[in-house]
C-alpha cells in the first residue's frame, strides 16, 4: 500500500508525509467498526488497553492543549493545570475539539492538526515498545514507538494521569 493509498484520513496522510512517515502510512489499519474508545481499539487491535494512545483536548485557561495518555489511563486535570501554571482546566466539547485539531472525537491522531497546540504526553506511554493511536477517523489507527509519537507531537513528557488508589 502506497502512501496516497492510505486508510487514514488525507489530513493525516498528509502530515505523515510532512514528518517523513511515509512508512507509517502503510501500517494504517481500518476497521469496519468504530475504534471511537480505547477498549474498542485495543479489541480491534489486539493488544493491551494501555497501548492505545488517547488524544485528549483540554482547555487550560481558555487555550487549547493536547494531553496524550495511555488507554488504561484517566487524566488528571488537577495535574495538567499544575503542569501548565494555569488557572482552570477542562476538557474541551467536541466543537472544540474539531475547530482546534481538523478531526472528529475518537479520531483525533496526536499530530497533523489544524492548529499548532501545546501538548503533554503522559510518561505511562514509554512504557511500552509500541502504541497504537488513531489516524484521524474512528475506525483507523497506526502503530509507533512511544518516544517517535511523542517527538513527532511536539509533547513534552509529564506525569498527568491519575494515581492509583
Amino acid at each position: 500500500m502506497t502512501l496516497s493509498d492510505s486508510a487514514a484520513s488525507p489530513r493525516f496522510t498528509e502530515a505523515l508525509r510532512e514528518l517523513g512517515l511515509e512508512a507509517v502510512g502503510a501500517q494504517v489499519r481500518r476497521f469496519p467498526d468504530a475504534t471511537r474508545t480505547a477498549v474498542e481499539a485495543a479489541a480491534a487491535v489486539g493488544c493491551e488497553l494501555g497501548e492505545i494512545v488517547k488524544s485528549l483536548i483540554f482547555t487550560a485557561d481558555g487555550e487549547p492543549v493536547l494531553v496524550l495518555v495511555d488507554g488504561a489511563s484517566r487524566v488528571d486535570v488537577e495535574r495538567v493545570r499544575q503542569e501548565l501554571g494555569a488557572t482552570s482546566v477542562k476538557r474541551a466539547g467536541a466543537e472544540l475539539v474539531r475547530e482546534t485539531t481538523g478531526y472528529a472525537i475518537g479520531g483525533v491522531p496526536p499530530f497533523g492538526h489544524r492548529t499548532k497546540t501545546r501538548v503533554l504526553a503522559d510518561r505511562g506511554l514509554l512504557d511500552h515498545d509500541v502504541v497504537w493511536a488513531a489516524a484521524g477517523t474512528p475506525h483507523t489507527v497506526f502503530p509507533l514507538d512511544p518516544a517517535s509519537l511523542v517527538a513527532h507531537a511536539g509533547g513534552t513528557v509529564v506525569d498527568v494521569r491519575e494515581r492509583a488508589a
